[in-house]
């Protein structure tokens, strides 16, 4: 995949119709979905529990775009390689979860697969200053993980905006997960962010028999950036 820090919209299906998700990830990418993101949660790093390696196989045949894969997981390296396998494009794995990040994303890119690291609203972004070369995208929790439809935490929009200084001109994705809606998306993407997870923005109002829904929900977020994207 060539990099551009296009605004992307990645759809969080954690908020989609659990017994259609093959419809409902077709009817997001014919919406206009950019990436479909994939919560992947353990029931202990975080208090949620949702899908494992066979679920995101199972997706992978309905994903034409790019599959997201979030491993809100803890051990997290033990799995990198049956995710990897069932077919995620990207993984993406917490700061948090292990008390080697270096070693996860080898571990991640040792896979073909490309890298994210994730950071929780209360984790500083020096923690991740010395793993910048080895990723592909940062991932920036604006609420705390677990659950989909919390309010975001605007702490988060400082905190990309110094991220994106860092960065530099790596050729490094920042992504957006909680709380992104159109009046919250511009703050992000004028901070520096480029890739918005959206679940309940996107999902709501709408269904697999009336998918126009969701690409009005998605058309609303692009409209609210797009005098600022690159």
């Amino acid at each position: 995949m060539s990099f551009d820090r296009s605004v992307k919209i990645a759809p969080s299906i954690l908020s989609a119709d659990f017994a259609n998700f093959g419809a409902e990830i077709r009817a997001i990418e014919d919406q206009g979905a950019d990436w479909v993101h994939v919560d992947v949660m353990d029931g202990h790093f975080v208090p949620n529990l949702t899908f494992g390696p066979p679920a995101v196989k199972a997706f992978r045949p309905h994903v034409k775009t790019f599959m997201d894969v979030h491993l809100m997981i803890a051990p997290v390296d033990p799995y990198i390689e049956a995710y990897a396998e069932a077919g995620a494009d990207m993984i993406t794995a917490h700061v948090e979860a292990g008390p080697h990040i270096h070693r996860t994303l080898q571990a991640i890119k040792a896979t073909g697969k490309m890298a994210g690291v994730s950071l929780n609203p209360g984790t500083p972004l020096e923690s991740i200053e010395h793993v910048l070369d080895l990723v592909d995208m940062v991932l920036i929790m604006t609420v705390n993980p677990g659950f989909g439809g919390q309010k975001f935490i605007h702490s988060g929009v400082e905190k990309t905006r110094r991220l994106r200084a860092m960065i530099g001109d790596r050729p490094i994705h920042i992504q957006i997960d909680g709380g992104v809606t159109p009046e919250t998306a511009p703050l992000v993407v004028e901070a520096g962010a480029d890739v918005l997870v959206a679940g309940s923005a996107v999902f709501k109002g709408g269904s697999v028999d009336s998918p126009e829904v969701y690409g009005e929900n998605m058309r609303a977020i692009r409209d609210a950036v797009k005098h600022l994207s690159a």
